[in-house]
């Protein structure tokens, strides 16, 4: 009997150590490197979804609907034009007044209202026991202060100065004359209207070129700015001019510093010429529109034996029309009652001024006056 015997030979390979420890790194990476694409894809799976499931956001930009209520007109204040000849009048009493005060919402206090009889009222202004009332006093028709001519105050919105420019103003009068009204013309606030008329026989707004008819001085023509002319004629002597068709009518001119610089050259330059009427001037200012508030009417000799009567007749005039004349005599008292008339009955004053300047009384200067004696073949 024969036995045989298999062996079976099992061969078992060893790696060394570096090799396993090379083939655990492997395995870790791929570890890794699986579980970061795994996530990855669940990432991208779920931005998949989401992208085909939720709505779409839609950007709608609203409308802004705005309403803008018209806007409210200003309402332009007017100024009221007030007569100088004005009658103040006490408070009222303090009975009068009302004791209700009206509020726009409802106080839990209750304010007791005293009754109390006042059976005189008080003349004092803003006493009382009560709010009182009163009045404002200001320098002009609210529209801020003035300027001055010869000490004479000229507080108003338009200001006209009708001046002699004849030829008895030559001499003292006339450099007397021309630096005052230089002087007043400067001090005008830019927020006034003014204008000068020059008078002699004619009259004419300053700065007009005026000629006189050689010879005989029947007649003179004025030739304006925009080069229309006037004619005035004289009737006989030197104070009976009248104008041959149109009188001219002034504007008014702003007082900006150009306007005033302008006066200034024509105050320096315009030439004395012939004669004295006091009407033509005065005729020429109330055909301003609108009329002025105050006139500065200045002059060194009168106007004929009807000097009284003109002064009646534009006085009149100018009351009614709520205008106020201011005159003055320059060194010369003979025509005082008939400038102190003038202005009076307007509510102006009168001023008698003297050869320095200054404000004086008539008697005095009458007595200073010297006579003279009148020279033949010459008129006024």
């Amino acid at each position: 009997m024969v036995y045989k015997y298999t062996y079976t030979m099992s061969l078992h390979a060893q790696l060394s150590p570096e090799a396993q420890e090379k083939l655990r790194k492997q395995q870790r990476n791929s570890t890794i490197s699986s579980v970061a694409i795994s996530l990855l894809a669940i990432v991208l799976v779920g931005v998949i979804l989401l992208y085909w499931f939720l709505p779409t956001i839609e950007n709608i930009t609203p409308d802004i609907v705005s309403y803008q209520s018209g806007a409210e007109e200003e309402n332009k204040l007017e100024k009221k034009k007030i007569s100088r000849a004005v009658e103040r009048k006490p408070s009222s009493p303090s009975s009068a007044m009302a004791k209700v005060i009206a509020a726009n919402t409802t106080s839990s206090v209750s304010i007791p209202v005293p009754e109390e009889d006042t059976p005189m009222p008080s003349l004092d202004l803003g006493n009382g026991d009560d709010f009182g009332d009163g009045w404002g006093d200001g320098d002009d028709w609210g529209s801020g202060g003035g300027t001055t001519f010869f000490g004479t105050k000229l507080a108003g919105e338009r200001i006209l100065y009708i001046i002699d420019y004849s030829a008895s103003m030559g001499g003292i009068k006339d450099k007397l004359m021309r630096k005052e009204l230089a002087d007043s013309v400067n001090k005008l606030p830019h927020d006034k209207k003014y204008q000068l008329i020059f008078f002699s026989g004619p009259a004419w707004v300053a700065g007009d070129a005026v000629k006189m008819q050689r010879g005989n001085k029947k007649g003179a023509t004025i030739e304006a700015k925009g080069g229309r002319k006037y004619d005035w004629t004289c009737n006989g002597g030197a104070h009976d001019w009248a104008t041959d068709g149109k009188t001219q009518q002034p504007e008014w001119i702003e007082a900006d510093d150009r306007n005033i610089k302008a006066s200034q050259k024509v105050i320096a330059e315009d030439k004395l010429v012939w004669g004295t009427d006091w009407r033509s001037p005065l005729d020429m200012a109330f055909t301003m529109d609108p009329l002025p508030n105050v006139i500065i009417f200045m002059t060194d000799g009168g106007t004929g034996g009807g000097a009284n009567d003109i002064a009646a007749k534009y006085s009149s005039m100018a009351r009614r029309k709520q205008v106020v004349i201011n005159t003055i005599s320059l060194m010369e008292a003979k025509t005082a009652e008939a400038m102190k008339a003038l202005a009076e009955g307007t509510g102006g004053t009168f001023s008698l001024v003297n050869e320095n300047g200054q404000k004086q009384k008539v008697e005095k200067l009458e007595k200073k006056a010297p006579k003279k004696k009148p020279k033949k073949g010459k008129k006024k």
